[in-house]
């Protein structure tokens, strides 16, 4: 959508269309998933909250090593990294404010 308001039509339809078939396939296919329900539910059992925990961790490591990445790439071709530098300082800050908070409230 985004996209398409920026004058550029034809990706946004893409982007779109990609979306809307993931949504229905989740719809439709993640009633019959133990894993999709387990995600999913308002109060997940110990084993799903763990996974759910696990899997947002893994994905802050992946965010922030690629960010790191591109920041680094962007200093080693002569440019700022203003963009990249704000996303690995907010990252790091956000990791040493949650294990501050965690360790005292555990």
């Amino acid at each position: 959508m985004a996209a398409t308001f920026g004058g550029r039509l034809a990706p946004g339809l893409v982007a779109f269309g990609i979306l809307a078939v993931c949504s229905l396939a989740l719809a439709l296919l993640g009633r019959r998933s133990e894993t999709y329900q387990g995600l999913t539910e308002k109060a997940p059992d110990e084993r799903f909250a763990r996974i759910g925990g696990r899997a947002w961790a893994g994905t802050g490591v992946v965010l922030t090593v690629g960010n790191l990445s591109a920041f680094i790439g962007e200093l080693a071709s002569g440019r700022s990294g203003d963009p990249y530098f704000w996303f690995v300082a907010t990252a790091a800050l956000s990791y040493i404010t949650f294990v501050a908070f965690w360790s005292r409230h555990t």
